[in-house]
C-alpha cells in the first residue's frame, strides 16, 4: 500500500506540542498536496462540530439554569445539596464506620478511665482528710481563729 493510499491511516509521528518546529515543517513536506488539502478540509469540518457542540452546550447550559430559576434552586442550595451529599456519602464507608466505632470505643474507654481517676483523687483526699496530721492542723487553724 503506497502513501497515497494511505490517507489519513498512516502511522507517521504527528508533532505533540511543544516539539522541535523543523520537525513539523519537514512533517509537513512530506505530505503531498492531496493529503494536506484533505487534513485542511477535515481541520474545518472538526473546528466546525467543536464550534456547533460549544452552542448546543450554551444553549443546554442556559435551559439547565432557566430549569434551576423556576424551580427556585439557587447556588447556596446546590452547595448545601453537595455538601450534604459528600456527608452522606463519606459517613457510608467503610473505613468511617470503624473509625467511628474505633473513637466510640476509646471515649468510653477514656470516660472510664477519668472515672477511675476521679474516684482515686477522691478516695486520696478523704484519706488526707482523716489523717492524724490533718486534723491537727484543722484543729490549730480553728483554734487561731
Amino acid at each position: 500500500m503506497d502513501r497515497g493510499e494511505q490517507g489519513l491511516l498512516r502511522t507517521d509521528p504527528v508533532p505533540e506540542e511543544g516539539e522541535d518546529v523543523a520537525a513539523t515543517i519537514s512533517a509537513t513536506e512530506t505530505l503531498s498536496e492531496e493529503e494536506q488539502e484533505e487534513l485542511r478540509r477535515e481541520l474545518a469540518k472538526v473546528e466546525e462540530e467543536i464550534q456547533t457542540l460549544s452552542q448546543v452546550l450554551a444553549a443546554k447550559e442556559k435551559h439547565l439554569a432557566e430549569i434551576k430559576r423556576k424551580l427556585g434552586i439557587n447556588s447556596l442550595q446546590e452547595l448545601k445539596q453537595n455538601i450534604a451529599k459528600g456527608w452522606q456519602d463519606v459517613t457510608a464507608t467503610s473505613a468511617y464506620k470503624k473509625t467511628s466505632e474505633t473513637l466510640s470505643q476509646a471515649g468510653q474507654k477514656a470516660s472510664a478511665a477519668f472515672s477511675s481517676v476521679g474516684s482515686v483523687i477522691t478516695k486520696k483526699l478523704e484519706d488526707v482528710k482523716n489523717s492524724p496530721t490533718f486534723k491537727s492542723f484543722e484543729e490549730k487553724t480553728q483554734e487561731s481563729l
